[in-house]
């Protein structure tokens, strides 16, 4: 399964028993717009606030578009989402298959990610062509890039976290982690003593890639129309690559 937020990873299925759609009008009544969070999620988001993480960051600036303030909606698990009420969740792959049972609505998208590989500062390793049976890999357990390393006899490490794979990266106990460019980055910038090399990603392999978009739970027609329309001037004006900037993340354009 592919996954690049913690939340998303185990939180948008359960959808299925949707609720009466949120209107745009309901939210600029209420006054906030609400978003579906991780409390403890760097560099995604974080309840204590220091910094909060760039899907509050963002959240802030699409609230803002629509005249609303932002309400956050603290959730672990997918279960919590049927009873948070939140309208948006950040992060989410923008591909209907993979939404497939969540029922989220996806806007347009705003930048590009998959799984890329992050070596040692010296390591020779330029791609994934260049893994073979000799170089053993960090991979998330049941994620989509441990089945594709595995089926070219790869040997490979399973980690709960990303994090947890970049810490044995810089322990030496692995030769590479396959991890998301932004928890890369976001290691790098916290862990400048420790930084790794992200090799670019592999754009032939289509299951290790794909676009981001903002997820929105139950919207109106006109309320998808306001979050595309704030999320194009925010990509336009710079502030969503400003936004991801402060946490090491440079964003790439989706295709």
């Amino acid at each position: 399964m592919k996954a690049i937020l913690p939340l998303l990873a185990a939180a948008a299925i359960g959808l299925a028993g949707q609720a009466e759609a949120r209107s745009l009008d309901a939210i600029r009544e209420s006054g906030a717009l609400g978003l579906c969070a991780h409390p403890n999620s760097l560099p995604f988001a974080s309840k204590a606030g220091d910094p909060p993480g760039f899907q509050v960051e963002l959240g802030q600036a699409l609230a803002r578009e629509l005249g609303v303030s932002l309400r956050l909606d603290w959730i672990i698990t997918q279960y919590q989402l049927r009873s948070a009420g939140c309208d948006i969740v950040l992060d989410v792959i923008a591909d209907r298959e993979a939404q497939g049972e969540t029922n989220l609505r996806i806007s347009k998208p705003y930048y590009r990610t998959g799984v890329a590989l992050a070596v040692p500062a010296t390591s020779k390793l330029t791609s994934f062509s260049s893994l073979d049976e000799h170089t053993k890999v960090g991979v998330q357990v049941g994620s989509t890039a441990a089945m594709i390393i595995g089926q070219r006899h790869v040997p490979t490490s399973t980690f709960g976290f990303e994090v947890d794979s970049l810490d044995a990266l810089t322990n030496h106990e692995i030769d590479a982690a396959a991890v998301t460019p932004t928890m890369a980055s976001y290691f790098n910038l916290t862990h400048p003593d420790k930084a790794v090399r992200i090799l670019d990603r592999d754009e032939s392999e289509a299951d290790l890639n794909w676009n981001v978009a903002v997820g929105m739970v139950r919207p109106d027609d006109a309320l998808r129309a306001a979050i595309d329309a704030a999320l194009s001037k925010l990509r336009d004006d710079g502030t969503v690559e400003q936004i991801y900037r402060r946490y090491g993340v440079t964003l790439q354009a989706p295709k």
